[in-house]
């Protein structure tokens, strides 16, 4: 099917414009003005925003191994109604993607059943257990990148290791940062929240301790490096003085942290749980000032769906995630962009162009591209309501939150994945 995209505004080169796309055969070809095509489906997009697709380099998509919280099939739909036609879903998974044969499993059930690209990240240790690493080498040509998200690589040498060989293989370590010995059993950030209501707090040093450790090894060896949904304001200056060195470190913020802080938190609801926790003001305000400085390198969702009885448990026994992906453009657009953080281009290069390149890969509007594109509403005011996701889970602290930059149109290779009805 062919289509012509009228009257949108277009990030091109940076920038918005006003043009038409004719899309064809799953490639832009053509953009310009009173563009014409016999064969094509004419969608008038007047006043709509037209950005390359959204792509997120941290998602779980749950399958295999837990398809009752999400499959491949749902969470790649609910990706697709956020704007989002590549995602990087994470390997705790079962079987976890450890070796080939593992990883194939999962490979199945994405060619079977994803509407927009997956690209899956391999385990770093077997069974994400930290003890023995995982069959890098076979695996490295058919993933994106290794991580053990959901549990931080404890010991130094297991770590040094892994980021040696998989710097070999040409590929990258994205890091769930936590030191398991810092933890002392916290539900939400130990801080003023933490205190007020008597909880126990995960503190910032559980972060910002494998973060210093892990630059210090990527300068040491010459690797890439990224830093998975980092929240405090230590781990963020640890970056910073990286980079300055010019050590290949890279970061990803989620819209959850740049939205909210610790004293957001309402009620005892396990939809304010999530892992690392919501943090200080203080470390809001350093997470925006990274944006600004280029510190913080992209924009991830961490979609992170459970069943409804395992987040009713409150706040000390639910379990750690919320979902995220049909909320996230609208989420940073409405606190970034009409909140005067970020321009409108810079946070559509932090969702698209960025997050793309650190994993080798192009987000661009121009003609030959692939036609991979996300048409929003800027002006629309909605209400968050869970129950309208498309995803399995529905747990998320911006439930009746009200929210600009609604999901219009999706196209993957040029065909239409998201429509909104």
């Amino acid at each position: 099917m062919a289509y012509i995209l009228k009257n949108g505004s277009v990030y091109i080169n940076g920038a918005f414009q006003q043009t038409d796309l004719l899309i064809k055969d799953g490639v832009i070809a053509k953009i310009g003005n009173a563009l014409e095509c016999g064969c094509a489906e004419v969608i008038d997009l007047a006043g709509k925003t037209v950005m390359p697709g959204l792509v997120d380099l941290h998602v779980h998509l749950r399958e295999p191994g837990f398809e009752y919280k999400e499959t491949v099939e749902s969470g790649t739909k609910a990706a697709a109604a956020g704007g989002f036609t590549t995602v990087c879903p994470m390997p705790n998974l079962n079987p976890v993607p450890d070796s080939l044969e593992h990883l194939k499993v999962q490979l199945e059930a994405i060619e079977k059943d994803a509407v927009i690209n997956v690209l899956p990240f391999a385990s770093i240790t077997v069974g994400e257990k930290g003890q023995e690493l995982s069959a890098i080498s076979e695996l490295a040509p058919h993933v994106i990148g290794f991580s053990d998200d959901g549990k931080g690589v404890q010991k130094d040498e297991m770590m040094e290791e892994a980021m040696k060989l998989i710097n070999e293989k040409g590929s990258f370590i994205s890091a769930h940062c936590e030191d398991e010995s810092l933890l002392e059993g916290g539900s939400v950030h130990k801080g003023e929240f933490a205190a007020l209501m008597g909880l126990k707090g995960i503190s910032s040093a559980s972060e910002y301790v494998p973060i210093e450790r892990d630059i210090k090894m990527a300068e040491k060896l010459g690797a890439r490096y990224h830093i998975c949904h980092i929240s405090a304001k230590e781990s963020i200056e640890y970056v910073r003085r990286g980079k300055a060195r010019g050590v290949k470190v890279t970061c990803e913020v989620t819209p959850h942290h740049i939205a909210m802080c610790d004293m957001d938190i309402k009620s005892d609801d396990g939809k304010y749980k999530m892992n690392p926790p919501l943090r200080s003001r203080e470390d809001r305000l350093a997470i925006f000032e990274g944006l600004k400085d280029g510190t913080i390198d992209c924009i991830a969702t961490d979609h992170a769906p459970h069943s409804a009885e395992e987040k009713s448990r409150g706040l000390e026994k639910s379990a750690f995630g919320i979902v995220g992906s049909e909320t996230a453009f609208a989420v940073c657009y409405t606190e970034l962009v009409r909140g005067h953080v970020l321009t409108l281009p810079e946070l559509c290069a932090l969702m698209t162009e960025k997050p793309a390149a650190i994993i080798g890969r192009r987000a661009v509007i121009a003609e030959g591209e692939r036609a991979d594109i996300a048409v929003f509403d800027l002006e629309h005011e909605f209400t968050v309501d869970p129950d309208q996701f498309v995803s399995k889970g529905k747990s998320t602290p911006f439930e009746g939150m009200k929210l600009y930059g609604r999901t219009e149109l999706t196209l993957c290779g040029g065909n239409i994945v998201y429509r909104r009805k």
